[in-house]
């Protein structure tokens, strides 16, 4: 997990155990494909942590859930990009009357 501040791992029941690091996105990236192998990393998290990794063109596929909740502020997710949303595509558009999903991959 991507965070500004050290921490410690957290162990989880059933043996899931959540590992902290702090010095930058780069660094959690290549830990994750460490321990993935051949397996799909998947990036979680809020606007800015999203935006980090947009900036470095590591993401294949961009999933969105837009629910039609206000919480009076927050980050736009496709704002200080350092360039514009250029090589995706929305791949596919599902929704229902809680939310819609969209599924953006690289063109």
């Amino acid at each position: 997990m991507l965070t500004h501040q050290p921490r410690e791992p957290w162990v989880r029941p059933g043996g899931t155990v959540f590992h902290f690091v702090s010095d930058g996105p780069e660094r959690a990236l290549a830990l994750a494909r460490e321990a993935a192998g051949k397996r799909d990393i998947r990036i979680s998290g809020g606007a800015d942590v999203i935006q980090q990794y947009l900036n470095l063109g590591v993401v294949d596929e961009l999933e969105i859930a837009l629910a039609p909740v206000l919480f009076g502020g927050g980050r736009r997710l496709f704002e200080n990009l350092a360039e514009p949303l250029p090589g995706f595509r929305i791949d596919r558009v599902l929704h229902d009357a809680t939310a819609t999903h969209l599924r953006y991959v690289r063109a």
